[in-house]
């Protein structure tokens, strides 16, 4: 298995549009440089929270080139590349690889999802890791695809040698304690929701793959060096303070709440793609409170 540092916090970065929703490469790379400035370990490409499925494959490339470009080459930069065919994911890890990306972040597979069970999942990772040039992480985020990708499947997927870890974002804590417990040390498991990133860390979870760190990189990272030092008071109280902006940004309002977020934060990641809207004032309104009392936000 691959030496690759995955501990730390590493932020799914959302993918720009302006205006006419054409894809704004100069807002993309201003936003790259501005979280390059900061303690992130690295940068996740064209997940979930990147729009990645309202995006066409030539659209994808220039996002992951731009991307890779402003990116800092010793920081880790993880491209996701999850399509619905196992043939066209082997594509898009292809591509992302040849486009200088670390490692792929693959989803579940979900449109089928009556049929897909452990075997389905396992000879579908298991030929996806086969073809890619870089290591692969698995992506199960249940309240997107529809569907659970099992702790016995991943288990079973650890033992490859090119399937280095996965971002679990379903918040569940005894899913996250089983995935720890039934995968090699060297099996990285990430958190990928923010308002359980401390209990996910006290767990085992090595990292987290957080919105929330798109918009408060320093907080996210400060909860992790807390929890890691075991410093559990002070880290506690953090987690509690970040919740409700988590909340905020992830269930409540998505993609267009982080992109309304991030521009409170003084970084314009443009608007949200249709068939997703921009959030409603009241929701600008609280998130411009839940953030008021961070000082990474406060000073812009």
């Amino acid at each position: 298995m691959t030496a690759m540092n995955l501990r730390g916090v590493f932020a799914p970065i959302p993918t720009p549009f302006d205006r006419d929703e054409r894809l704004d490469l100069d807002r993309l790379g201003a936003a790259c440089e501005r979280w390059a400035a900061s303690p992130l370990s690295g940068l996740v490409v064209l997940g979930s929270t990147g729009e990645a499925v309202l995006l066409d494959e030539l659209e994808s490339e220039r996002v992951l080139s731009l991307a890779r470009e402003r990116w800092p080459s010793g920081r880790t930069f993880i491209a996701g590349a999850g399509r619905e065919s196992t043939a066209a994911t082997i594509r898009a890890v292809g591509r992302a690889a040849d486009l200088g990306a670390d490692a792929v972040l693959v989803r579940t597979p979900g449109f089928y999802k009556s049929q897909m069970n452990n075997d389905a999942f396992v000879r579908h990772y298991r030929a996806v890791a086969d073809a890619s040039p870089v290591p692969v992480l698995l992506y199960n985020f249940t309240a997107v695809t529809g569907v659970n990708l099992p702790a016995a499947a991943v288990t079973t997927l650890a033992a490859h040698p090119n399937i280095i870890g996965i971002k679990e974002s379903s918040g569940d804590i005894a899913q996250m304690t089983d995935l720890v417990a039934g995968t090699p040390e060297d099996f990285c498991v990430l958190a990928g929701s923010s308002t359980t990133f401390y209990s996910s860390l006290c767990m085992g979870a090595v990292g987290g793959v957080l919105a929330l760190a798109c918009v408060l990189p320093d907080a996210c990272v400060r909860l992790f060096e807390l929890t890691r030092d075991g410093r559990h008071a002070e880290a506690a109280a953090l987690q509690h303070r970040l919740v409700p902006v988590a909340k905020l940004v992830g269930n409540m309002h998505g993609v267009p709440g982080l992109k309304a977020a991030l521009q409170l934060a003084g970084c314009d990641a443009g608007v949200p793609r249709s068939p997703l809207a921009p959030v409603s004032a009241a929701a600008v309104a609280a998130l411009r409170e839940a953030l008021m009392s961070f000082e990474e936000v406060a000073r812009v």
